[in-house]
């Protein structure tokens, strides 16, 4: 989209723009990104809450440059100053959307501790390899002002504000949640979603200002997921199973898309990047369905399952069938394939969505899981006989848990995978990372035919930090990437 139609469209983008004749930060258009520089670095959230080490968690620094001394290693661990933040998702101060405001400035990351409520902005851009704490917003302003808790995804406007969801109240309880707004200093506005419009549970959103529509998904009551998943907390109505359509930017909700049982857990959004695509993909956890969903002509908005990961049968688990659970998905910035993560059973799928309507499976690729050889778990085929995944090794190193968190480079060659999910969820299901530490792994792409190979020089060991083993979540890089920009 040209600096034209972006300050054209300005008015629709969340709170108005200022209108200036040059570039401000990102991308004119998702193409344009896919031009953009090469990744050298990516900040990673790495955890110590929850695993029983009485340690702050950290923003690492990563070096993915393979032509640097230092690859494949973390350069820098940006300690918080307090202890139990459960640091979690990041998103920028300000993005592409951003793009036609010279005086923006993609410099702060949004750095939110789901369990303390702290959000942390953290400067970047005086020394990109070391990051510094800027600001803590802290927990007591926020829910004064708001009612607000347990602080989540985070998005830029173009209006300079950002806005955050929150899954609770204080006392993580859904019924309290919504959406934070902070200006652009990190101070706390307002609320954004108006009086009588909180979504039934909270998790991720996403914007789409010329269809003047903001989507959010739902994961659960924090009072349930943070003591780990109990199947009972499903039956009992303390997770999610639905859509919320508000209007864009007034915050009003719209409609309510009850997705059922093929959408039990509907975690991450993303709409198509191409801001004129009324469609795009919501990734549901428990029913391991990929769905659809779509704008209809009276402005109403409908949903499709369009992938569906079927559970499999296995011996010595603490069910008869396991769910993939898909925990992660992203779209390549041209609209060309889309990527997601089965965290139970272990692999990364990749997808053809040219037709949006039939998705075609191009790649798949094992990277860990429960079903892998060595495990006590099996697979119980349809001839009744057992089997278990081979997954391979890089430089010597074994691959623990299951593809979590990914995020591809911008010219979509690159797809790197982090495996931890959440402190108590591990603990849950991979204890073995609680003890040995998460990684980083690097997937390498066939953007031509599709394909996915699992590189063997890149392996960021997050066992052995020097405050003992950590626990990596969500990736960023400084220029940006395929989760946090959205366009105008």
């Amino acid at each position: 989209m040209a600096t034209e139609t972006v300050l054209a469209t300005a008015v629709s983008n969340g709170g108005g723009s200022k209108i200036c004749c040059k570039s401000g930060p990102g991308y004119a258009t998702p193409l344009a990104a896919m031009a953009g520089p090469r990744e050298k670095l990516i900040y990673v959230t790495a955890l110590y809450s929850g695993t029983g080490r009485d340690k702050p968690d950290y923003l690492a620094t990563v070096d993915v440059d393979p032509s640097s001394p230092t690859y494949s290693s973390v350069i820098h661990r940006l300690k918080m100053p307090y202890v139990g933040d459960e640091l979690h998702h990041t998103g920028w101060n300000s993005c592409s959307s951003c793009h036609g405001d010279a005086s923006a400035d993609r410099r702060y990351l949004v750095l939110p501790g789901l369990i303390s409520g702290r959000i942390y902005a953290i400067d970047t851009k005086t020394d990109p390899k070391a990051p510094s704490l800027y600001k803590v917003v802290e927990p007591k302003e926020i829910a004064e002002k708001t009612g607000l808790a347990f602080p989540h995804t985070s998005h830029c406007l173009a209006s300079g504000d950002m806005l955050v969801s929150c899954l609770g109240d204080r006392e993580g309880n859904a019924k309290g949640n919504g959406f934070l707004l902070l200006d652009s200093d990190f101070n706390v506005k307002s609320r954004w979603d108006k009086p009588g419009n909180s979504p039934l549970f909270g998790y991720d959103f996403w914007y789409q200002p010329r269809f003047k529509t903001m989507i959010s998904t739902s994961w659960g009551a924090p009072k349930a997921f943070s003591k780990g998943f109990d199947l009972q907390h499903v039956a009992d109505g303390l997770y999610g199973s639905h859509l919320h359509v508000y209007s864009w930017p007034e915050g009003e909700m719209k409609q309510v898309i009850d997705l059922g049982n093929t959408g039990l857990l509907p975690l991450e959004i993303r709409f198509l990047h191409d801001p004129s695509k009324d469609t795009g993909y919501v990734g549901s956890a428990l029913s391991s369905n990929m769905i659809r969903f779509f704008k209809n002509s009276d402005d109403t908005w409908s949903h499709e399952v369009v992938i569906s990961v079927k559970p499999l049968k296995v011996e010595n688990w603490i069910l008869a069938e396991m769910p993939g659970l898909i925990t992660d998905f992203l779209i390549s910035l041209d609209d060309r394939f889309l990527y997601f993560v089965n965290w139970l059973h272990g692999d990364v799928r990749q997808y053809n969505i040219e037709d949006p309507k039939n998705p075609v499976l191009t790649g798949q690729i094992w990277v860990g899981g429960l079903l892998k050889k060595g495990s006590p778990v099996k697979v119980v085929g349809e001839d009744g006989n057992t089997y278990q995944i081979d997954v391979p090794q890089i430089k010597g190193n074994s691959l623990r848990g299951g593809p979590q968190m990914i995020q591809l480079s911008l010219d979509g060659k690159r797809l790197y995978a982090t495996n931890s999910l959440f402190s108590a969820w591990d603990r849950q299901f991979y204890p073995e990372i609680m003890e040995k530490g998460s990684h980083i792994i690097q997937i390498d792409v066939d953007t031509d035919k599709g394909g996915l190979t699992l590189n063997p020089d890149l392996f960021v060991d997050f066992g052995d930090e020097p405050d003992g083993p950590a626990l990596a979540h969500e990736m960023r890089y400084p220029g940006g990437d395929c989760t946090s920009d959205i366009w105008i």
